[in-house]
């Protein structure tokens, strides 16, 4: 019996284990390892913020994926591993030996080197714990116990950042807490930096209109109770800050010596395997590959989910291993909030309520594969 174990439940893995149903093998065992039972689709998460979605309609239920797909499902965190044997260590003290493993952790907001940063403030992943702090924040605002003026700052002028920050002021003024104080800071000339001019405008149109504040030049070098200070001395008042900031990766992957670039992100190559390692792979935001330069985005995972899996079932029957390509650029449908979305791929822009119905539609596509509809 092969034994293929797959770190992480994230958007590529998923589609591993729906694939493998599709070509169920008798000499091949799956495990998953993840340390949530449910793990988010990425493109709805804004949409669950603001109010449109359910827990249950934007994230796919782990353990019944795994019986229906006839693969093991273990609630645990990978922490490291042995590449030489061939273990992989659980943060519970569990042990487990592969023949094959694959790595798709994520990755979360990057804060090394801000001062403070790991003791004020909430980053927007992992997503679970992001989440039970907005609820808590949602329940404090129900019970009337947020302040007047409660300032929330987003840290990072990004399409997640702004489409966030955007989601939790329209569901708080649902709500009725209207008297909320909005600020974006980032260390760009503007927002969405990795999208047309076009684009960049109308979300910085939404944002003034909306009474967010842009900080816009500033790097953050502090964060305390208080709020954040930039490079510049400027002290941004918060009550609470939101960290959105770029992407950072688990450190147990350069720990047990795996192949890293300079930021630590593993290194992989056009089939998807760990530089320098035939039985590992590895995709999504904690993966990087040689010689293509993405942004950390969870489109790209998806569309590594259906080589990896030919490349995962090829490697346990000692196949030649197929070579992939991820496209230059990827279509973003960032929303703003209430049911409406923009559009944009490079030189491509259009926008409307009938841009989000267009996105709510695939989104609810994707989810469907893995069982999950309403």
């Amino acid at each position: 019996m092969k034994k293929l174990l797959l770190i992480g439940g994230g958007h590529s893995h998923v589609e591993v284990m729906r694939r493998i149903a599709l070509q169920p093998a008798s000499d091949i065992s799956v495990t998953v390892v993840n340390p949530t039972t449910h793990t988010p689709y990425s493109g709805m998460l804004p949409g669950l913020i603001a109010g449109h979605y359910t827990f249950a309609q934007c994230h796919i239920d782990l353990p019944a994926l795994a019986e229906s797909t006839g693969c093991c499902f273990k609630n645990a965190a990978i922490n490291g591993l042995h590449p030489q044997e061939k273990l992989a260590f659980c943060d519970n003290g569990d042990v487990l030996d592969y023949d094959i493993a694959s790595i798709d952790i994520g990755s979360t907001p990057a804060t090394l080197g801000i001062a403070g940063a790991a003791r004020h403030g909430l980053k927007v992943k992992p997503t679970d714990r992001f989440l039970r702090e907005w609820d808590r924040l949602l329940d404090r605002a129900g019970r009337n116990e947020l302040p007047d003026g409660f300032r929330i700052v987003m840290a990072g002028g990004g399409a997640a950042g702004v489409e966030v920050l955007l989601a939790i002021q329209h569901r708080l003024r649902c709500a009725g807490f209207e008297a909320a104080r909005y600020a974006v800071v980032t260390d760009g000339d503007n927002v969405l930096r990795e999208h047309s001019a076009r684009t960049r405008a109308l979300f910085r149109r939404v944002l003034q209109q909306r009474g967010v504040l842009l900080h816009l030049d500033q790097r953050i070098v502090e964060a305390t109770p208080a709020g954040l200070v930039t490079a510049t001395g400027e002290k941004i008042p918060a009550d609470l800050v939101i960290w959105a900031t770029g992407a950072e990766p688990a450190g147990w992957p350069a720990a047990c010596g795996l192949a890293v670039n300079d930021r630590g992100f593993i290194r992989i190559g056009e089939t998807l395997q760990v530089t320098g390692q035939d039985d590992i792979f590895a995709t999504g935001d904690i993966a990087s590959m040689e010689g293509f330069t993405r942004p950390k985005s969870g489109v790209y995972a998806v569309r590594q989910g259906p080589p990896l899996a030919e490349n995962l079932r090829r490697a346990l029957n000692a196949m030649p291993l197929l070579r992939y390509q991820p496209q230059r650029r990827a279509l973003a449908l960032i929303s703003t909030g209430d049911q409406y979305a923009v559009a944009s791929r490079g030189w491509l822009f259009t926008r409307g309520k009938w841009v989000w119905r267009w996105k709510d539609h695939i989104d609810r596509g994707f989810m469907k594969r893995y069982g999950i509809t309403g």
